[in-house]
């Protein structure tokens, strides 16, 4: 055989050779570095609580006491009212519907600085928005 010839399929069979560990190495390389996941994702609970009556956002709830206040509206926390601010907010409630029950008074997360949530004289539930003077601003009907 040639020499010439010897020398070169020589060096085509190194070439061969190391193209082919380094194209090995890459797979092997590549598949130890992938990982395999076994993490699942469960989708987020769901309330099944029943819907609020009348829009109120927490009613209906069986953890939820409304006579203790602390219902969630527009992301804000509503607070029972106590004291001076309390009878005021009752005061004016009642002036606006005689003959009424107060249920509770707190601050008010849709607009007004207090609210008192009462049953007319009729029976009909309502909640009477107050504002900062003390004066009634608006009655809504059927709320709770």
């Amino acid at each position: 055989m040639n020499p010439i010839r010897k020398t070169v399929i020589g060096a085509v069979l190194v070439g061969s050779t190391l193209t082919g560990g380094a194209l090995g190495a890459a797979l092997v390389n590549g598949s130890a570095s992938a990982q395999e996941s076994t993490t699942t994702t469960n989708p987020p609970a769901t309330s099944t609580a029943p819907a609020a009556p009348d829009g109120a956002p927490d009613a209906g709830r069986g953890s939820f006491d409304p006579s203790k206040g602390g219902h969630m509206a527009n992301g804000i926390t509503e607070e029972l009212l106590t004291g001076d601010t309390a009878d005021k907010v009752k005061a004016a409630a009642l002036a606006a519907n005689p003959g009424g029950t107060i249920e509770r008074v707190e601050t008010d997360a849709e607009g007004s600085p207090y609210e008192a949530h009462m049953v007319t004289a009729d029976g009909q539930h309502v909640t009477v928005k107050v504002d900062s003077n003390f004066k009634v601003t608006s009655t809504e009907q059927g709320a709770r």
